[in-house]
């Protein structure tokens, strides 16, 4: 009964009322915080500005409002007992802001991270485009990138079989520049109509939650166009090692525009400095550990050991267009670099780590859409799509106003009359906003000219290939005439290959060994 009272006894004392007085830090650091604050916010000093940032915090705790709260550890009760009581701010306000710390998670590219540098010139393309930060050798552009998976969700571990995406934010004195892309130069499809359904199909099981082969392969029965993509992501270059060394491409066919209105077609092509590496088989990535690109990316930056890319272009005459053998505006295909060789533009540095991951990573958006003048849009089916759907989603996902948080604004001025609507937090006193005006002098702009080396070809090796295809097919759940279609598909891309995919359906279903593809060319 003794141990009984001894234990009922320093419970107490551990589930009492903490002191303010005794967990709240020495004076002295307290005077010593008050000191360095009162440079930047001198108390009773110009009370009409806002001053949302880490360089005017208290040395003392407040609410958002901006009240002192003496204690940050104690609800307020009646009694020592309680009830709690529903007055008490500090309390409603920290479990109201928990509860709404998370905003929608991104239905693609969920999973990802950030960091930041420069964009620098290091060949003169202003022949081709009047873009600002094209204009000049040396020139030197500040940027944000963000490297994802497509189709895994936010928590989903670096190791996994899955499309990255690759996508940079030029903050340009013209305004922002987003080069959305991925580390593969095709796509699945080619019609954006199919996005919504291509997306679902790449995604969990609604029943089940579970990401399953045979949902995969059902819908990519009926696109055969898709068999382009995965030849890459079938491929060793499935998995990237990490970001440092990972290429990028912007997948579709833009235009440059030169200052004498000039257009010429153009693909973008991200090459790491530092070379490509990939893990060849699930095995050896499972090795890698969780979020192991993200770290790999972070301390490479700590360490000064920057990342690098070369920006290089392929270009094509308008007037070409319907020369060749294939769609130069279709997402499924490449630019032969045969025909249209690389260009190197300039380089792409990063040199600093994100300061706070949910400002400049979850609320950091991109949008193709978001372009200067000297770079326009081609009739690309698939991009025409994603100019109206990026936009929209990061609308939903972070607010109308999303373009005035710090990290998509841009860093030159900008005058338009976008007013009001959710977390709108410009400072804005003129009475009038429409336009024209004759009672505002704002006017219209000047008008302004309107508007890799790893594309499949060659030797490759291909028995890991025929693996993970026959792999996905061989679910239980894919019945034999997507089989059939798939195998179908891919003979017409290569018989040899549909050939070894067939051979290696047929042997798993009898329960022998397939014999192992030989290298062709494809």
């Amino acid at each position: 009964m003794d141990i009984v009272n001894k234990i009922g006894k320093a419970a107490a004392k551990l589930t009492a009322p903490l002191d303010p007085a005794k967990t709240a830090p020495p004076k002295q650091l307290i005077n010593n915080i008050a000191q360095k604050v009162a440079k930047v916010t001198p108390l009773g000093g110009d009370l009409t500005k806002s001053r949302p940032s880490k360089a005017a915090d208290t040395p003392y705790w407040t609410t958002n409002q901006g009240a002192p709260v003496y204690n940050n550890t104690n609800s307020l009760t009646v009694g020592a007992r309680g009830p709690v009581l529903i007055e008490d701010y500090n309390l409603v306000e920290k479990n109201a802001q928990l509860n709404r710390e998370r905003i929608p998670e991104r239905v693609v590219h969920a999973r990802g991270t950030s960091a930041k540098g420069y964009f620098e010139v290091t060949h003169n393309i202003s022949h081709l485009s009047s873009a600002d930060l094209f204009q000049s050798v040396g020139e030197q552009t500040p940027l944000i990138t963000r490297f994802s998976h497509v189709t895994l969700e936010r928590g989903s571990p670096e190791n996994m079989r899955d499309t990255r995406g690759f996508a940079v934010k030029f903050y340009t004195r013209e305004g922002n520049w987003d080069l959305v892309g991925n580390n593969i130069p095709v796509f699945f499809i080619r019609d954006g109509i199919q996005f919504p359904d291509m997306a679902r199909a790449l995604s969990p099981n609604p029943r089940t939650h579970l990401k399953e082969d045979w949902r995969i392969a059902d819908f990519f029965s009926y696109h055969p166009e898709s068999m382009h993509m995965f030849m890459y992501l079938h491929d060793d270059v499935g998995i990237p090692a990490d970001y440092r060394h990972m290429p990028g491409y912007g997948v579709h066919t833009f235009k440059l525009v030169n200052k004498e209105g000039k257009e010429t077609f153009v693909k973008f092509h991200w090459i790491p400095k530092c070379g490509e590496k990939n893990f060849e088989t699930e095995e050896e990535a499972a090795k890698a550990p969780y979020a192991h690109a993200t770290r790999d990316l972070i301390e490479a930056i700590d360490a000064e050991d920057y990342p690098e890319w070369q920006l290089s272009i392929q270009t094509m005459e308008l007037e070409d267009e319907d020369k060749f053998d294939f769609d130069p505006l279709d997402a499924t295909k490449i630019w032969p670099v045969e025909m249209f060789p690389l260009q190197p533009v300039g380089k792409m540095v990063l040199n600093q780590n994100i300061d706070n991951f949910f400002a400049e990573n979850e609320s950091l958006a991109f949008a193709p859409s978001t372009i200067v003048p000297g770079i326009q849009f081609s009739q690309d089916k698939m991009l025409q799509s994603r100019l109206f759907s990026y936009a929209d989603a990061q609308r939903y996902r972070l607010g109308v106003n999303y373009t005035l948080l710090p990290v998509n604004a841009p860093k030159c001025p900008f005058h338009n009359n976008h007013i009001d609507g959710a977390m709108n937090f410009t400072e804005r006193f003129e009475e009038v906003n429409y336009f024209p005006s004759r009672f505002d002098p704002v006017v219209e702009a000047e008008k302004y000219p309107a508007f890799s080396t790893n594309h499949v070809s060659g030797q490759r090796q291909q028995g890991r290939f025929v693996d993970r295809t026959a792999g996905m097919l061989s679910h239980p759940r894919v019945t034999q005439e997507i089989k059939d279609i798939w195998v179908d598909f891919l003979t017409q891309c290569d018989a040899q290959l549909g050939a070894s995919i067939s051979a290696k359906l047929q042997a798993s279903q009898n329960g022998s060994a397939a014999p192992q593809p030989a290298e062709v060319s494809v």
